[in-house]
C-alpha cells in the first residue's frame, strides 16, 4: 500500500468516499488531484492533505462535460507529470420514485453523471495510462449495480452500466499494463444515504436510518474509510493481477438479499 512517487486522481473528492480516498492516497505517499463540482469542497480536501504534510491540488469540474474532464486530466499531467491511480468516483442518487412515475429530467441527470461522467473519465485518462504503460482505475459502482432496488430505476441502471464499462474497458487495456476494477458499496455513512432516508421518510429520517442500519447484517452502515481502503488496495501493487472485477463492501447486505428493499413502496394503510 505504498504510493510514494505516484499520482492519484479522484473525482467527487470533495466529500464522502472521494474525500476518504483522497486522504488515504495522500497518507500512503501519493500526490493527489482532487476533482469536484463543488470547488470549495475540493479545496477543503486538499487543505486537509496539506495540513498533514501531503501534496495535492484541487480542480473544479463538471464530470458530464468533456471539456472539463479534459481539463482535469491536463491539469494533473501538467502539475505532476502522470496519473498512476484514477478513482472514477463522482455520482448522484436521483429520486426514490417508481419507474412508472420517474421524472425524465432526473433520469437524464443521473445517467449523465453516473454513466457519461464515468465514461468521459475513462475516455480521457486511459490514453495517458496507455502512454505510460501502467495505471490502475477504480470506478464507483454499487450493490445497486448487482441487484435491483425498486424505486431507484435511474441509479440502478447507471450502476449496472458502470460495471459493464468496467468489464469492457478492463479487457481492452489489460495487455497495455492498465487495470480497471469497480468497487460496489452498500449503504455508506455519507450525505447520499441520509438524503435517501429523508426521501423515504420525510421528517422521520433518523428513525428510518435506525431501521435501515438494523436491517444490515453487521447492524451498521459502512464507513467512507472502509470503501477507501478497498479502493487503495485495488490501486496498489498488492492487486497487480486483478482487473475487470467488482468488489462488494456492504456488510453482508447482498449476501442476505437486503439490497432488494422496495424503497418506493407506499406504507400500508391502517
Amino acid at each position: 500500500m505504498d504510493f510514494t512517487g505516484k499520482v492519484a486522481l479522484v473525482t467527487g473528492g470533495g466529500n464522502g468516499i472521494g474525500r476518504a480516498a483522497s486522504l488515504g492516497f495522500a497518507k500512503h505517499g501519493a500526490k493527489v488531484v482532487v476533482v469536484d463540482l463543488d470547488g470549495s469542497a475540493a479545496d477543503a480536501t486538499t487543505g486537509i492533505i496539506r495540513q498533514n504534510g501531503g501534496e495535492a491540488i484541487a480542480v473544479t469540474a463538471d464530470v458530464t462535460k468533456s471539456a472539463d474532464v479534459k481539463a482535469y486530466v491536463k491539469t494533473a499531467i501538467e502539475t505532476f507529470g502522470r496519473i498512476d491511480c484514477f478513482f472514477n468516483n463522482a455520482g448522484i442518487e436521483g429520486k426514490v420514485t417508481p419507474t412508472a412515475e420517474y421524472d425524465e429530467a432526473i433520469f437524464d441527470a443521473v445517467i449523465g453523471v453516473n454513466v457519461k461522467g464515468v465514461f468521459l473519465g475513462l475516455r480521457h485518462v486511459l490514453p495517458e495510462m496507455i502512454r505510460q504503460g501502467s495505471g490502475s482505475i477504480v470506478n464507483t459502482a454499487s450493490v445497486a449495480g448487482l441487484v435491483g432496488t425498486p424505486g431507484m430505476p435511474a441509479y440502478v441502471a447507471s450502476k449496472h452500466a458502470v460495471i459493464g464499462l468496467t468489464k469492457t474497458t478492463a479487457g481492452e487495456v489489460a495487455r497495455q499494463g492498465v487495470r480497471v476494477n469497480a468497487v460496489c458499496p452498500g449503504p455508506v455513512d455519507t450525505r447520499m444515504i441520509h438524503a435517501l432516508e429523508e426521501q423515504i421518510a420525510p421528517g422521520d429520517a433518523s428513525a428510518m436510518g435506525e431501521r435501515y442500519r438494523a436491517a444490515q447484517p453487521t447492524g451498521r452502515y459502512t464507513t467512507p474509510e472502509e470503501i477507501a481502503n478497498m479502493v487503495l488496495f485495488l490501486c496498489s501493487d498488492l492487486a497487480a493481477n486483478t482487473t475487470g472485477g467488482q468488489f462488494v463492501v456492504d456488510g453482508g447486505r447482498t449476501a442476505t438479499g437486503g439490497a432488494v428493499t422496495n424503497l418506493a413502496a407506499k406504507p400500508a394503510s391502517r
